[in-house]
């Protein structure tokens, strides 16, 4: 088994470029395990600012093969998202081996996160692998590598500062909102969504002292929102937004949507490129072929609606001036999107009195840790990935100690049946009887202690030459995959350059 992981994030793309490629990312693992044979498992992370595929494949990897798998696995990214497969390709970075395990380590730690110290991506982590078991993509190793990850972000989380200051995505889109705003218990919020970044924003809210708080969501399940979180339902965003101070959209509704109308766009593509990925990693990476519908940088969202749009929000402002009469100007509005796949017309920045917060804003305001903090952090990620590592490799010698012991069993099979057969002959000539069970038991026992006893340092050697090999091969590996990442960064800074 061998671990690959394709990667994107707010590290290595802006914001624009990771919404357009992981538009479509929910069937990308049940895809790649359905039709590629050595893939015997896929969690996808898909969070507001990262996109993130781990694999398990069960087959030999070059250089060259890890090239190649790539390539396709990213092609077939492209194909839900509708960006181009060199786009694609020059977007991700590519990890095997003990790289993989220390990524995902420091990302379910918070450490790789846009506001590092966050605690929402643990929870990230975990429904990754929950939607990977409802999909069947997983595999045990894979079930492993994050259940682990989990295990030691939540150590991170216990054992150091750095999950004690309650940082989030969400915390820090309030922090910079609070300056703009009415005190927190005289301040009116709407949520537009209903997932888990709307209850980590009723949690945070409420920490803070708002209790006038309302949701609003397009699939309609705000009512059964506001129940279980005693908050307030709307129909009408237009009316709620009349007399809201803060708005926090969270729905998620354009990513979704964009990989609906991929997919309806043309049912037999999918099929089609199927077919030729499983022939591709199958036996056969470096195998040609270009998807000719992948002919496009541009995403596929640029005529897709969005959840809140310049022109309702103006009426909303005009409802609002109207109820102020002759009053002041109505209080200026925040809105923090925090939809990787924007809820929020960008051109809702241009209505007067209107302040907008996106990831970007966010990204941008992030606060440093302190280094002492982080590289407590970072030594509990170093230290659980080594422990993993170590473990992973041990099982690959096992099978190596396994086929010595069954060697031996050989052996000791020949020596009983030939100590048998002497003692046989013996008592044969003195007129006594065969031996008896029992003596067969005795000599069996004394035989497999003996031949045990001599196995004990070439175990030891064999154990040390297999987890050697597996090193050594790991180590060619991530070799490969980090001149494959090299190649991308390089295109993607060429891809980046200013065009003149």
């Amino acid at each position: 088994m061998v671990l690959l992981s394709l990667t994107a994030s707010h590290r290595e793309l802006d914001l624009d470029a990771l919404e357009r490629l992981s538009t479509g990312s929910s069937s990308v693992g049940r895809v790649v395990v359905g039709t590629c044979g050595p893939v015997a498992g896929a969690v996808v992370i898909s969070t507001c600012n990262r996109f993130e595929l781990y694999l398990d494949v069960d087959a030999p990897l070059s250089g060259d093969s890890v090239r190649h798998a790539t390539r396709h696995v990213a092609e077939l990214v492209a194909h839900a998202s509708g960006v181009t497969g060199e786009v694609a390709a020059r977007s991700f970075t590519v990890r095997t081996g003990p790289e993989v395990t220390e990524h995902l380590f420091a990302v379910a730690s918070g450490l790789d996160a846009m506001v590092v110290g966050e605690r929402e991506i643990a929870g990230q982590v975990k429904r990754a692998l929950a939607e990977a078991r409802e999909q069947e993509t997983t595999s045990k190793t894979l079930e492993l590598l994050f259940q682990t990850a989990s295990r030691t972000s939540k150590r991170v989380g216990t054992d150091t500062e750095l999950g004690a200051a309650g940082r989030s995505v969400v915390a820090l889109a309030l922090d910079l909102a609070e300056r703009e705003l009415p005190p927190w218990d005289g301040t009116r919020a709407v949520l537009i969504g209903t997932g888990s970044y709307a209850g980590a924003s009723v949690a945070a809210l409420r920490a803070r002292g708002c209790d006038d708080i309302r949701v609003y969501s397009q699939s309609g399940r705000a009512a059964a929102f506001a129940a279980s979180h005693d908050v307030q339902p709307v129909d009408s965003l237009v009316e709620a937004l009349a007399d809201a101070d803060l708005v926090v959209s969270c729905s998620g509704a354009r990513g979704r949507a964009l990989a609906a109308r991929a997919e309806q766009a043309d049912p037999q593509q999918a099929d089609g490129h199927d077919e030729h990925l499983a022939a591709v990693v199958s036996g056969n990476f470096g195998a040609p072929g270009v998807l000719p519908h992948l002919t496009t940088d541009a995403g596929p969202e640029a005529s897709l609606g969005h959840v809140l749009d310049a022109a309702g929000l103006v009426r909303a402002r005009e409802r609002a001036a109207d109820r102020a009469g002759d009053e002041p100007e109505p209080r200026p509005l925040v809105i923090l999107d925090l939809a990787l796949h924007r809820d929020v017309d960008p051109g809702v920045a241009d209505v007067e009195g209107v302040l907008l917060y996106d990831l970007a804003t966010l990204k941008a305001h992030a606060p440093a840790v302190a280094r002492d903090v982080v590289a407590q952090a970072q030594g509990i990620v170093d230290a659980a990935a080594q422990r993993f590592e170590e473990t992973r490799l041990g099982r690959e010698a096992d099978a190596a100690v396994v086929a010595l012991f069954d060697e031996a069993e050989v052996r000791v099979r020949a020596e009983v049946a030939d100590v048998v057969a002497r003692l046989a002959d013996e008592l044969a000539a003195r007129g006594e009887p065969a031996p008896h069970d029992s003596d067969v038991d005795a000599i069996a026992r004394d035989v497999r202690k003996r031949v045990h006893s001599e196995l004990h340092d070439r175990i030891v050697e064999v154990r040390a030459r297999a987890t050697a090999e597996a090193r050594a091969a790991e180590a060619a590996l991530v070799q490969g995959a980090e001149a494959l990442t090299v190649e991308a960064s390089v295109r993607r800074d060429a891809g980046s350059a200013p065009r003149r």
